[in-house]
Parts: C-alpha cells; sequence; structure tokens
C-alpha cells in the first residue's frame, strides 16, 4: 500500500484566478459573520422583548460584555445599530437589512439540512455555520431543491 505522500490526486490544483476567488470570498465571509451573528442577534432580541441589552447578548453569544462592548461600537462606527443610554440598543435601517438578509440565510440552510434528515441538533449548530458561508448560486440551488420537494425524495429514498 503507498503512503497517502505517494497517491497521487486525480484532480488538479484549480485555476489560479479560480482559487484565489474562492479564498477571497471565504475571507470576506469570516469578516461579516460577527456583524451577521450581532445584528440578527440584536433583531431576534428587539422582536421577542422590545429590548436588546448588552448583557443579554453576551449571555447569548457566550462572551463577556467587554467583548460586546467593542462589538458594538465597530457596529456603531459602521452604522449598524445606535446605542441609547439606559435603553439598550437598536439597529439602524442599514443594520435591519443585513439582519433579515443573514435570517433569510440562516432559514434557507435549516431547511436544507432537516430536508436531509439532519438531526435538530446538528441543523441549529451546522446551519449557524454554514449560514455566513455560502454563496448566492448555493443558496439558490438549496432552495430549489427545497421547493422541488427534496424532503419528500429523501423520505422516500429512506424508506424505500
Amino acid at each position: 500500500m503507498k503512503s497517502p505522500r505517494t497517491v497521487k490526486s486525480s484532480q488538479s490544483l484549480p485555476d489560479p484566478t479560480a482559487q484565489s476567488e474562492s479564498f477571497r470570498a471565504n475571507r470576506e465571509a469570516r469578516r461579516k459573520v460577527l456583524v451577521e451573528d450581532y445584528v440578527e442577534l440584536i433583531s431576534d432580541l428587539l422582536e421577542e422583548s422590545q429590548e436588546a441589552r448588552q448583557v443579554d447578548i453576551a449571555a447569548r453569544l457566550g462572551v463577556s460584555q467587554p467583548t460586546v462592548a467593542k462589538m458594538l461600537a465597530r457596529l456603531v462606527a459602521d452604522g449598524f445599530v445606535v446605542q441609547k443610554p439606559y435603553r439598550g440598543v437598536f439597529l439602524t435601517e442599514a443594520g435591519q437589512k443585513v439582519a433579515e438578509e443573514a435570517r433569510a440565510r440562516h432559514r434557507i440552510v435549516e431547511a436544507f439540512l432537516r430536508a436531509l434528515g439532519v438531526s435538530e441538533e446538528s441543523v441549529l449548530v451546522d446551519a449557524e455555520g454554514i449560514e455566513h458561508y455560502v454563496g448566492d448560486e448555493t443558496l439558490a440551488a438549496f432552495k430549489r431543491a427545497i421547493d422541488g420537494g427534496l424532503h419528500d425524495f429523501i423520505n422516500r429514498l429512506v424508506t424505500g
């Protein structure tokens, strides 16, 4: 048996331009992850209880309040949130738009994973990561598959 180092892949490296674009897109997604997580959570908190407090954001994200304070300062500077003394955090129109887009992607990814038969526990964890990295074309394919009856198709395969 050959060692893994001597086995040649049947696939060659992608075109350098295409490969660099995929790495660039991934770096851009990583930069947006925190912004999207924060504004989506703030939107959810505002929807549920009409307030988003720094302490609640920290508890739900599992980070310290100073970490939240630092990120909120960035979100204020970027025009996504406003902070009102003794009243909490509120989304600007731009922040609400980002939250809605992130939530829509999240819901499509969750539905796709559920249609594949992924456990609810894994759906909740995996969708949180995938939603930030999935491209528009792939997301549209997920939606077409869901709308086209992917869940029923998978069930027929499983139940034979």
